[in-house]
């Protein structure tokens, strides 16, 4: 399938971050980030030209079309281990393994979300470090790459349920979850909750519009003692997200930041 590669030069890492939220709004499902760029990507038949200059006026970018093969070597050549404390490692399959980390999780770098690079992915390991796992049941609302499930499941999960509704994410997480050798994860294509269960842990790391407009089916699917982690959300989100989580009876319980992107913790009130 052909791409079309958006660069985008000369911003600071603010921009960058926030071009990634912009652009993923509409379609660009592969970001490539560097020193003071970024290439985004986007399926051919799916590109405007219209709608990019009205999503990013103020950015001037050049485009050009590649297949997606070669998008996928270039991600692979580009792709370094990224380290949170001496907790976890996330490493692609021709990264040499390492002992001295708690946990170690093989991504396979294609066009799904969530290799541990992006600021949103790297806070929401951060919290589930230091929540109890084990023998848990956890949702992973938005799976992408299946990493936060990976980890749920090394962590001692007795169950993990991995929606998405993005056919290559579900294609990925797929092959992610076979290398790291899972066998407590089922992964369904969804793009909303499909189980009557509830959850002990539910995580969702995805857009602040996707998850006001699920707030209420995640209260409803959280336990009475359960924890819900969300992401994906820049910090001028807060306020909405906290509002509307009140709202279904979610109280907020801790809050991260890192480069201008938030994740939240909360429990219900």
């Amino acid at each position: 399938m052909d791409y079309i590669k958006i660069l985008i030069e000369n911003i600071s890492q603010e921009q960058k971050d926030i071009l990634i939220a912009q652009l993923s709004l509409i379609g660009y499902d592969g970001f490539e980030e560097g020193a003071n760029y970024l290439y985004a990507f986007i399926q051919a038949d799916s590109f405007s030209e219209e709608e990019l200059l009205n999503t990013i006026p103020q950015f001037s970018f050049s485009k050009k079309l590649v297949k997606a093969q070669n998008w996928n070597e270039t991600w692979e050549k580009s792709f370094q281990p990224v380290e949170i404390n001496k907790f976890c490692r996330v490493r692609a399959t021709f990264h040499q393994p390492l002992t001295d980390f708690t946990y170690e999780i093989i991504i396979t770098p294609k066009m799904s979300f969530g290799t541990g690079h992006h600021a949103t992915t790297y806070l929401m390991i951060e919290f589930i470090k230091d929540i109890d796992v084990k023998d848990k049941h956890v949702l992973d609302f938005g799976t992408g790459t299946g990493i936060l499930a990976i980890l749920s499941e090394k962590m001692g999960a007795t169950s993990v349920i991995a929606l998405d509704k993005d056919d290559w994410s579900i294609k990925n997480a797929e092959e992610n979850f076979f290398v790291n050798r899972c066998t407590s994860i089922a992964l369904r294509k969804a793009d909303s909750i499909d189980t009557e269960a509830s959850f002990d842990i539910i995580l969702a790391n995805i857009n602040k519009n996707v998850l006001l407009s699920n707030m209420t089916v995640l209260g409803q699917h959280l336990k009475t003692s359960g924890v819900l982690v969300l992401s994906g959300l820049l910090s001028g989100d807060r306020r909405d997200i906290e509002k509307e989580a009140l709202k279904n009876g979610l109280k907020l319980q801790q809050a991260m930041e890192k480069n201008g992107w938030i994740a939240l913790k909360f429990g219900n009130a």
